[in-house]
């Protein structure tokens, strides 16, 4: 009885508080439940089977064109994750692995918001529901714990920009050799994050609302000493030093930047871009109308994160983490005495949309995404040795233990220069018919829709074997 109590004096004396923490489990089940299984899903979680049995991956086992060649595996401990957990907890793992990266995004957010976002509700539940920014990212891939580390590593460089004593950024290049093995391809946003925060803080001027605040000696000492130790904490990963510049090399990959979809640029042109232009007005609005002086670093950070989203549309979501970091403190305090209830509120909703998800996905079959099963089982029975299939096919492909000629991994084929030669059959430009030649591939699994199907079916060389028109794929042999 007494510790019955207890809970209940708890409850009550710290009712608002609880009822944000249930609203952010709620909305991060909600998020969780809008998960998407794709092709990329399927080779990851492929590669985390085969390293269970056979040791890290350094080389290429999935494609019959690359096989043994070196690969860069900067994913390798997600694979592993990702893996394990399907194995211990079945389709549980498509809404655990989701739920934990977004509630530890939410939570880092509002602890270090804790007051302002009590401060004014209406706001704050405003804030948070507008974080539908991720939807169009809920896939089961490593970019989701990227957000969080992201997150974490803002965190701490704020809470030095503020607190000259803080002594959290020592855990920054541990974070740093974590993020390397789990998602090499965004580990040096850690000390890139440094020299931003020392940057800005090497000024002292007002120009009209922007006030900067130069940091002292011992602020600037530990921003750039731990972003110089990070540097080389990237390089402590299977792949050693390679890692030091593989992200740069993707993001001047310009033959992935304008044929991978999520990292295309932004484009006023696309509707569905639109999303991310109305999150940075609606940002840029907050600072402008706040009463308030807007802080140099703040300001800098959004700047940076807009200049990136405008490049690639995978970084808006990076936006949004930047700005939950200083907007609350820009919003004037408007209290409510019904706070709490507004939060139970909205938990309710989100828990009930959360169920809704989950019953129309249950149960998920993740072998039957592109292409049919009977495709499958048709291509397993010709077994082909140079088969030719389409970009997105690629993941399933492997998954069900079928050498490919290509799949999600663009990287490793764009350094080949496979990547381009693969545009031009699939669109039949010039120089195709002497490509398909060169490769000779036996067998094609391709779209109903695609420039090369038509190339097959008129061509006297080769004989439909297969055709599934639910689907839209055909397959395409060799006479």
């Amino acid at each position: 009885m007494k510790l019955w109590k207890k809970i209940k004096n708890y409850c009550l004396n710290n009712k608002i508080e609880l009822s944000i923490l249930i609203f952010l489990i709620s909305l991060s089940l909600f998020f969780a439940s809008l998960f998407r299984v794709e092709g990329d899903y399927l080779w990851h979680i492929k590669a985390g089977e085969y390293m269970a049995s056979h040791g890290i991956l350094t080389k290429d086992v999935f494609s019959w064109i690359l096989s043994g060649e070196y690969w860069m595996s900067h994913e390798w401990l997600f694979e592993m994750i990702i893996y394990y957990m399907r194995e211990f907890l079945g389709n549980g793992h498509f809404i655990l692995y989701p739920f934990i990266s977004f509630f530890f995004i939410y939570f880092i957010i509002y602890k270090r918001s804790r007051e302002n976002i009590k401060k004014n509700i209406l706001f704050s539940l405003l804030w948070f529901t507008f974080s539908f920014i991720f939807v169009f990212y809920i896939q089961i891939r490593p970019h989701l714990i990227s957000f969080g580390l992201f997150t974490l590593t803002l965190y701490i460089l704020y809470d030095l920009f503020q607190n000259k004593d803080s002594k959290k950024i020592y855990l920054l290049p541990f974070i740093t050799i974590f993020w390397a093995n789990f998602h090499g391809g965004s580990s040096n946003l850690g000390y890139l994050l440094c020299f931003c925060f020392l940057i800005a803080g090497l000024f002292k001027f007002q120009f009209e609302k922007i006030e900067a605040k130069r940091l002292n000696i011992k602020q600037m000492i530990k921003y750039l000493i731990v972003g110089i130790i990070c540097i080389p904490c990237t390089c402590i990963n299977i792949h050693g030093v390679k890692m030091l510049y593989y992200p740069y090399t993707n993001m001047m990959d310009v033959t992935m930047l304008k044929n991978i979809t999520e990292w295309q640029p932004t484009l006023v042109s696309d509707i569905s871009h639109y999303p991310f232009f109305i999150l940075a007005i609606f940002v840029l609005f907050v600072l402008l109308l706040s009463k308030k002086k807007i802080q140099f670093i703040d300001f800098f950070l959004f700047g940076i994160a807009i200049f990136l989203g405008l490049k690639s549309i995978r970084f808006w979501p990076y936006l949004y983490i930047i700005s939950s970091f200083y907007i609350f403190s820009y919003v004037k305090e408007f209290k409510t005495e019904i706070a709490y209830k507004s939060f139970l509120a909205f938990s309710l909703t989100y828990l009930l949309m959360f169920s809704m998800n989950v019953y129309q996905k249950a149960p998920v079959e993740i072998s039957k995404r592109f292409m049919s099963e009977e495709m499958i089982q048709k291509i397993k029975e010709e077994n082909p040795k140079k088969l030719y299939n389409f970009y997105d096919y690629g993941g399933e492909l492997i998954y069900n233990d079928i050498p490919v000629f290509m799949d999600g991994r663009a990287d490793l084929y764009s350094e080949h220069k496979i990547f381009d030669d693969y545009l031009v059959m699939n669109k039949m430009e010039y120089n195709a018919e002497n490509l398909i030649e060169k490769y000779d591939f036996d067998y094609f699994i391709v779209r109903n829709t695609d420039y090369i199907r038509l190339y097959l079916a008129s061509s006297k060389d080769y004989e439909l074997v297969y055709q599934d028109l639910k689907n839209g794929s055909s397959l395409y042999k060799k006479r």
